[in-house]
């Protein structure tokens, strides 16, 4: 995103749902800043910061201190330290035959924002994504924890599909996806359709082509979804099949997505 302030709050977003994905609450953060100031104002790097302890503070966290460095390519994080009782860690080792997928937020994106770099993803288009990126993922959390979760994991970089095969391996299972259920943000299709694809989302699903298997006739646009290098991504669940309808009850309910996808 263009705007600094939003660029330091998705940042902060992403960073602290490593914490979440493992079943715990992010107490402290160290502000981790890259920063150009040869060729951006100071101004900038105050948004960025700003932005970030907005993040923080809707989190309960507090930002403790950081480290900085001149960089040519702005860069900025959060080192997040939480805290979790040993037997209520979540892991994606955890995943039971016969379970339920149960995904939070909707994909797209890195579609997104490869539209936003060529300068044709529109405002709405726009809106949507951040406002995917900014949701902290403490709600979907407490009502994992409510109705009996047991593999959990934030779907960030590797993508859907990449995530997914780490709680597979993990738990020593295959799963069937049902792609049509997948949750999309507005315009990520036609983008797909339109070749904006990062390229990491392309290496994504060149590396897990082999463990892919068809039912029926392919939508690719669809497959390259579920690829999708994401920034921000919600909390995917296994679930006990007899709990999943009020568990995606009690995530609407806390105004969270929840679709059950396979």
């Amino acid at each position: 995103v263009d705007d600094p302030e939003l660029f330091g709050e998705i940042a902060a977003v992403n960073a602290l749902s490593d914490v979440y994905a493992m079943g715990g609450r992010p107490r402290f953060a160290l502000n981790l800043v890259f920063f150009p100031d040869e060729r951006l104002p100071l101004t900038v790097l105050k948004a960025v910061l700003r932005g970030g302890a907005r993040a923080c503070a809707r989190a309960g966290v507090a930002v403790v201190g950081g480290h900085s460095v001149r960089d040519p390519e702005l860069k900025f994080g959060l080192s997040v330290t939480g805290e979790v009782a040993l037997d209520a860690v979540l892991s994606n080792r955890g995943a039971r035959a016969g379970q339920v997928l149960v995904l939070c937020k909707a994909l797209g994106t890195g579609v997104i924002g490869t539209a936003i770099k060529q300068g044709v993803a529109s405002a709405a288009e726009l809106a949507a994504a951040v406002a995917s990126m900014t949701c902290l993922n403490d709600q979907a959390l407490a009502a994992a924890r409510e109705h009996g979760v047991t593999a959990c994991t934030d779907v960030t970089g590797f993508g859907l599909l990449g995530h997914l095969r780490n709680i597979l391996r993990g738990s020593e299972l295959a799963a069937v996806l049902d792609m049509r259920a997948l949750p999309v943000l507005p315009g990520a299709l036609e983008h797909i359709g339109a070749g904006r694809v990062p390229g990491g989302s392309r290496a994504n699903l060149g590396f897990l082509e082999p463990m892919l298997r068809r039912r029926g006739a392919e939508d690719s646009a669809l497959t390259l979804l579920a690829a999708d290098a994401q920034t921000s991504g919600g909390l995917l669940l296994t679930v006990d099949a007899a709990r999943a309808d009020a568990l995606c009850a009690s995530l609407r309910a806390r105004g969270q997505l929840a679709c059950r996808i396979g």
